[in-house]
């Protein structure tokens, strides 16, 4: 076997996946971008690819051109700026403010006069009538309902607009995690196509071995096998890749063409606290704000059917002739609604049940954030001690053992299957670090975006159910 046959050195490939860092400035992970199709090609190149064929009936998926061939790609900003034209949540949500304040204004409105004409007593005395007018009747209200009402629905309005910042955060959030699920997934194909061209080194290295009568077939039927394996491998990694890109297409809420995701998976650098985020959360977390405004809400509510009860005064007259005096007379009418068995009893006990419901769901709202942010905040610092201890130790070490390998087998002091392994377990270890990497800044973008997600999800509407609404004038 020829000194020559060397793999690629991890200075060339990949080094920048091997070597990463958790500051901002220095995490970014190289990736290769996964149209080349020329390298997702497992068909195998002389000898191997007499023994193993590469999989038959494979669908493989349309990927254009590379990133190096000039073509237009996708990053962040745009998949950003995409989403919030296109996804329809956010246009649901705004949709859901313009309802609100369009009741604020019909609850606001005073009631519209009533014109009537008037015919008494027609034929009396062979006459029209002893009256016969116009009147015209007007509703008063009373206890500053119109304005309760109103403030009401405003109030409403103002929880509309947390639910609609907490549906940006969601839109966004799941923009940001399905654009690094793309990255992690591209990355990780490039390191199965270096596993593959591994895999056909090595079956390459057992025909020749064989053939110096230095290894038997059984060497061979696993090299054979683990080859097929790796290339199967590389199709699950190309499908991992289409699906992150369809999801993400989703999200944004457009068909987007096929071109490249680009970007690195990063970190912020900056240590999380838990009590600080969840402080974070109690103070400024739309979910908590929105249910605190609902709270505001039904605390109006509880005010206005309070005064439901007090009497408006209908006041109604107008002029008229009365045909049988043969005199011009004019008619006043004053009603008052007496309260003796209706005082709105039960719609006020409803009105002060939902605000108390209200003040529970705040605690309970509290709660959920807390018991959601500690088992985000796990597999944060879970994946960040894993990428540190990669960073400083694990990847270290693999590299300089790969260097140092590959060196004595220069020197003929080492085998080339024994190279191979080496290089697969410094692959493997990069790829366990790019999921590291993967899992950290996922846990970072929710932890820093209040913990929503799930950005196809209909925007919620402000209004609670209840039978108060239901009628015809708001109120």
């Amino acid at each position: 076997m020829q000194n020559d046959a060397t793999l690629i050195p991890a200075s060339q490939a990949g080094d920048e996946t091997a070597s990463v860092s958790i500051s901002r400035e220095e995490t970014s992970i190289k990736l290769v971008d996964f149209q080349e199709s020329e390298v997702a090609d497992t068909t195998l190149i002389g000898p191997a690819s007499e023994i193993i064929p590469p999989p038959t009936k494979v669908i493989r998926w349309n990927t254009g051109e590379s990133a190096n061939s000039g073509a237009d790609s996708y990053d962040l900003k745009t998949l950003l700026a995409l989403a919030s034209r296109n996804n329809p949540t956010l246009q649901q949500a705004n949709m859901h403010i313009s309802a609100n304040l369009a009741q604020a204004q019909q609850a606001g409105l005073y009631p519209n006069p009533m014109l009537a004409y008037v015919g008494e007593n027609i034929g009396t005395e062979g006459t029209a009538g002893e009256f016969q007018g116009a009147e015209i009747q007007q509703r008063f209200v009373t206890a500053n309902k119109l304005e309760l009402s109103r403030n009401k629905y405003l109030q409403r309005g103002k929880v509309a607009e947390h639910l609609a910042v907490m549906q940006q955060y969601k839109v966004c959030n799941d923009v940001r995690l399905q654009h690094i699920n793309t990255l992690a997934a591209q990355s990780l194909l490039a390191l199965r196509r270096e596993m593959l061209k591994t895999a056909e080194d090595r079956l390459v290295t057992a025909r020749e071995l064989h053939n110096l009568g230095q290894a038997n077939k059984v060497d061979i039927h696993q090299a054979t096998a683990d080859l097929r394996r790796h290339q199967l491998d590389v199709l699950t990694a190309e499908n991992r890749v289409r699906k992150a890109f369809l999801d993400l297409s989703a999200v944004v809420g457009v068909e987007l063409a096929q071109r490249p995701i680009t970007g690195s998976l990063i970190s912020t650098g900056e240590l999380i606290d838990f009590d600080g985020a969840y402080g974070r959360l109690l103070r400024e977390s739309p979910e908590l704000l929105a249910a605190h405004g609902k709270l505001r809400a039904d605390h109006i509510t509880v005010h206005r059917e309070q005064v439901e009860w007090v009497p408006d005064i209908v006041v109604s007259g107008g002029p008229g002739y009365n045909f049988a005096a043969e005199d011009a007379v004019a008619n006043v009418k004053v009603q008052v609604e007496v309260p003796l068995f209706d005082r709105n009893q039960g719609t006020i006990r409803q009105a002060e049940a939902d605000q108390s419901r209200q003040r529970l769901e705040v605690r309970r709202i509290e709660m959920t954030l807390r018991r959601r942010l500690s088992e985000e905040y796990d597999r944060y610092i879970t994946a960040l001690q894993k990428v540190v201890n990669y960073e400083e130790v694990v990847l270290p070490e693999m590299k300089q053992a790969y260097e140092q390998v590959l060196e004595s087998y220069r020197d003929d002091r080492q085998d080339w299957p024994h190279v191979l392994d080496i290089h697969t377990q410094y692959t493997m270890r990069r790829m366990e670090q790019i999921e590291n990497l993967h899992q950290l800044c996922s846990a970072e973008i929710l932890i820093d975006g209040f913990l929503l997600r799930d950005g196809l999800d209909a925007a919620s509407n402000p209004t609670p159910p209840g039978h108060i609404d239901s009628i015809p004038k708001p109120r």
